[in-house]
């Protein structure tokens, strides 16, 4: 049985590498433009912040260097087709009148390890900037309540009670600690939320199983502040205090912060 070509392998390892960002990826796909149907090593499909993005890459494992016409040839391909931009990744570097003709257009040129890097910080920290908003916005209406009546309404527990049926409180603060750790780039993430009620599974080991993680426990935590909120109104006790405050000041991410930083500088502590 013959060996696998080593392109191939290189292909399949850039395709797998999107779909580990949670990207929907195919390799040695025929797309149809406006002129012409084209044929191409990886076709990058996501959404972001709403918006459907599409990624042309070509893989090119030589032992030259990629040369002018590839990068003339992709420029083509992106704009009939449509994609938001185009990628050649390439084991051995580029001609200088390739890298002349990707300059000022929305084709770039890069190495497998550097497209890595570029990209996933990219696509990572916007998408964690969203869970973060998100969360901001749940803790504005959480802390908005008094203690009392977030008691009264289950969306907190006390520490005598351990454990607890649901904390609104601890659960936003696991889900902080996981936003500073994912924009760290440190996993495992431990996402123990020390309540009965638990969503999902309690630690993350990757980008993909953090955000499964936060979809579902924002969720969850949006639906408790809701109903809770439904049953205050029936019952006359709907009086948020209304406050606006820098998303340091929020009271979970003051705690945060200061476990965070202990967690980073152990010998302050005393």
């Amino acid at each position: 049985m013959s060996e696998t070509p080593e392109w191939y392998n290189f292909q399949e390892d850039i395709c797998n590498y999107f779909r580990s960002l949670g990207a929907t990826a195919e390799t040695n796909v025929s797309i149809q433009g406006v002129r012409t149907t084209h044929d191409i090593d990886i076709l990058v499909k996501t959404k972001f912040l709403g918006h459907d993005i599409l990624w042309i890459v070509e893989a090119k494992k030589w032992k030259s260097k990629v040369n002018k016409l590839q990068v003339l040839g992709l420029r083509t391909i992106v704009e009939d087709v449509g994609a938001d931009r185009g990628f050649i990744i390439s084991e051995n570097g580029f001609q200088s009148g390739a890298i002349d003709s990707a300059k000022n257009t929305n084709v770039q040129l890069t190495t497998y390890e550097n497209f890595k890097q570029v990209t996933k910080e990219s696509i990572q920290s916007g998408v964690i900037q969203v869970y973060k908003d998100r969360l901001i916005l749940l803790e504005t209406r959480y802390w908005s309540h008094s203690k009392k009546i977030r008691r009264k309404y289950s969306l907190r527990g006390e520490i005598w009670d351990y454990p607890v049926d649901f904390s609104g409180h601890s659960l936003m603060l696991t889900a902080q600690m996981a936003i500073s750790s994912a924009m760290d780039n440190e996993y495992p993430i431990d996402l123990e939320t020390h309540s009965a009620e638990k969503r999902g599974n309690l630690i993350a080991n990757n980008f993909q199983e953090l955000t499964n993680w936060l979809n579902l426990n924002l969720n969850f935590l949006d639906e408790k502040i809701l109903k809770a909120e439904i049953e205050m109104i029936k019952n006359g006790d709907f009086n948020p205090e209304l406050f606006s405050r820098a998303e340091n000041e929020l009271p979970i991410n003051l705690i945060a912060n200061k476990i965070s930083a202990t967690i980073k500088s152990p010998k302050k502590l005393k």
